[in-house]
């Protein structure tokens, strides 16, 4: 080969290097994604993201692996999802909770491990009231016996959450300051968690979503004495609204699909039109309603803007909270 044709084909071949990451990209995906679940099974992310995932699959013909990292009330995974290659094969499923675990270092003097700015939202998937919920071994038959019972025996009564600051405590803290009572915190690893410790009796009383503790309410395990929400829930009209028994409380839970921080914009652009055909679709929607939660889609763009008021709401319950151990 003379000099002349070796140096051509070089050149071809540096071309093609050099176009080859755009065709990769283009390609995307084209391998299995990853969506980290922060939590335990059994919780609000875990019935909403399997459904969304399942769905998700034959939609980008790939497969979609939801992998449980739990701990740290969903600050773990939030972390290693923080830290992943931004290349869209790494995703995050979480929680209003991922607002506040940077104020939350701060109040301990802790470096913040993550803040929200190492996240891009992708789509909001559901959002739906939380409940107030007792075991079947107790004999509270509303909210005010509850409340009264506290009052009468002020850090006996125990009440389970998903662990310190985490997404079923704040709302539970929240809850104990309007209606001037102390319960005993038993902090768990979830939501999952949380509700195998009030179904064993281990604890009393949990503020869940209702997507996560629908099937123990329908099956009578569960007792709910109240809602969360602004009005009452759809799939349970007879339960009043903290509001309508007197306690200015209120907070949902949501559950939305974030990538990190650096993730490239044609693979955010190609997330957002896959999710939006899920999540608008009749099949998640029968998903949804089936656990009593409710679709609650929003883009990238509208899920930004709700996710800073959502986030105020959630650094200001936690400071509002303040230090607390257990």
């Amino acid at each position: 080969m003379d000099r002349r044709h070796f140096v051509a084909g070089s050149a071809a071949a540096a071309v093609a290097l050099a176009i080859r990451p755009s065709f990769a990209q283009d390609a995307y995906p084209s391998h299995a994604i990853t969506f980290i679940n922060p939590f335990p099974p059994g919780g609000a992310v875990d019935v909403v993201g399997r459904p969304f995932t399942t769905l998700l699959e034959p939609i980008i013909k790939q497969a979609c692996v939801v992998d449980t990292k739990a701990g740290a009330a969903g600050a773990l995974g939030a972390q290693v999802a923080a830290n992943a290659k931004p290349d869209g094969y790494t995703l995050l499923m979480h929680l209003p909770s991922i607002s506040g675990f940077a104020d939350v270092d701060k109040l301990f003097g802790r470096q913040p491990k993550f803040t929200r700015a190492d996240f891009i939202p992708i789509a909001r998937l559901s959002a739906g009231p939380m409940v107030i919920v007792v075991n079947d071994q107790q004999p509270y038959k509303t909210l005010k016996d509850l409340v009264d019972d506290a009052k009468k025996r002020p850090d006996q009564i125990l009440f389970s959450s998903s662990g310190l600051y985490g997404a079923l405590h704040l709302p539970t803290a929240l809850f104990m300051k309007a209606a001037g009572i102390q319960m005993r915190h038993l902090p768990t690893n979830g939501g999952g968690p949380a509700l195998t410790a009030i179904l064993g009796n281990n604890s009393q009383v949990l503020v869940s979503s209702i997507a996560a503790a629908s099937g123990q309410i329908k099956a009578g395990k569960l007792k709910a004495l109240g809602c969360l929400g602004a009005t009452r829930a759809a799939s349970m009209p007879d339960v009043p609204t903290l509001k309508e028994q007197g306690y200015d409380v209120q907070f949902s839970l949501w559950v939305g699909l974030f990538a990190p921080k650096g993730t490239p914009d044609a693979v955010i652009a190609k997330l957002r039109t896959e999710t939006k055909k899920v999540v608008t679709g009749e099949q998640f929607k029968t998903a949804m309603t089936n656990i009593g939660d409710e679709v609650a889609y929003l883009d990238a763009p509208d899920f930004a803007k709700f996710w800073d008021e959502d986030a105020k709401r959630v650094e200001q319950a936690v400071q509002l909270i303040g230090r607390v151990q257990g």
